[in-house]
């Protein structure tokens, strides 16, 4: 058993909050995204979040360290869009391996920074943009906008990155097509094979809404068993929903998984411009009742939340045990 594995059994862990939601405090323009590496490239690159772990380091390693001083156990790299699938609407599929590498190693940096607990990295897969069981086009049913063995290839890229990087876990996350995410845990078996190396995995996907499925239309439990196979870190939830209407989706997991349980949920819905409002003492009196039922081992925030968020939980979540893991 390593030191993650041993610590997830002592205490509950506490995972990052939004990166997105950091970026936007920092007044950035087109420049930002391109400096020292894209000046010609030939696209708008504004917006494209993980360059700027090449082109602003300086802005991500602070986003990173005010969430480790918050109290946060894990940080997740700048890597959420990472994958040459989602890459390609800016024809940078070229930039890929340096997205991934640089965004990992620069969260270990700072992950080094703080010595007064363990830290860890997990390197952050997204969904990509793109569903490998649905259709996109809705007068062709059998059409598909991306293959399996397509999604193996980029997720494969992806990881090797975070890996030479120096990432600690793999995390699958938002997942909305649990097709998707069998390419990534594919991709990461094969990897972890060809290098003769693991790193523990985290899996979270996303349900769309109160009907509690994914946007595949998976309930909570045909997600996990899905992928149950795998010999999963943690399987659990984000994104989509505030934590209150995430809590019976987490206790269904609760009370079928043989794997540590995390969430991460969003800072409430959006409001009608896109923004979460929900406080950080809002947000940690709703997430005290997954800590009071044992619910969770890992847990965290999504879109909306900042490190006051994370602190507010890490303030609450030192007073409860972590679920228990059979």
């Amino acid at each position: 058993m390593g030191q993650l594995e041993k610590l997830l059994r002592e205490r509950i862990l506490l995972l990052d909050g939004a990166m997105g939601t950091m970026i936007q405090r920092y007044p950035l323009d087109e420049f930002d995204f391109r400096e020292g590496h894209f000046e010609k490239h030939h696209k708008s690159l504004k917006g494209n979040n993980d360059l700027l772990s090449l082109t602003r380091p300086e802005i991500i390693k602070e986003i990173h360290r005010q969430y480790f001083s918050a109290g946060a156990d894990i940080i997740e790299t700048n890597t959420f869009s990472g994958t040459s699938i989602a890459q390609a609407d800016y024809d940078l599929e070229s930039a890929v391996y340096d997205i991934n590498y640089q965004s990992a190693k620069i969260a270990k940096e700072v992950a080094k920074e703080f010595t007064d607990k363990p830290r860890f990295v997990a390197g952050s897969i997204g969904p990509t943009n793109r569903t490998a069981s649905i259709s996109p086009d809705v007068n062709d049913p059998g059409f598909r906008g991306v293959s399996f063995d397509e999604l193996v290839l980029a997720y494969s890229e992806q990881i090797n990155a975070l890996m030479d990087g120096g990432v600690d876990i793999l995390l699958v996350e938002t997942v909305f097509d649990t097709l998707n995410a069998k390419a990534a845990l594919y991709a990461i078996d094969e990897v972890f094979e060809v290098r003769g190396e693991k790193l523990p995995i985290m899996v979270s996907g996303t349900i769309t809404d109160q009907s509690g499925r994914t946007l595949t239309g998976q309930t909570t439990e045909a997600f996990l068993i899905s992928l149950s196979h795998m010999p999963l870190l943690s399987i659990g939830l984000n994104c989509a929903l505030g934590a209150s209407l995430m809590r019976p989706y987490l206790q269904i997991l609760n009370d079928k998984a043989p794997f540590a349980i995390s969430a991460h949920p969003n800072a409430g819905l959006p409001n009608e411009f896109g923004a979460y409002d929900e406080s950080p003492e809002l947000m940690g009196e709703q997430i005290e009742v997954f800590l009071q039922e044992g619910l969770v081992n890992i847990i965290g925030g999504c879109c909306g939340t900042t490190p006051d968020h994370i602190a507010e939980i890490a303030r609450i979540a030192i007073k409860y045990k972590p679920r228990i893991i059979e």
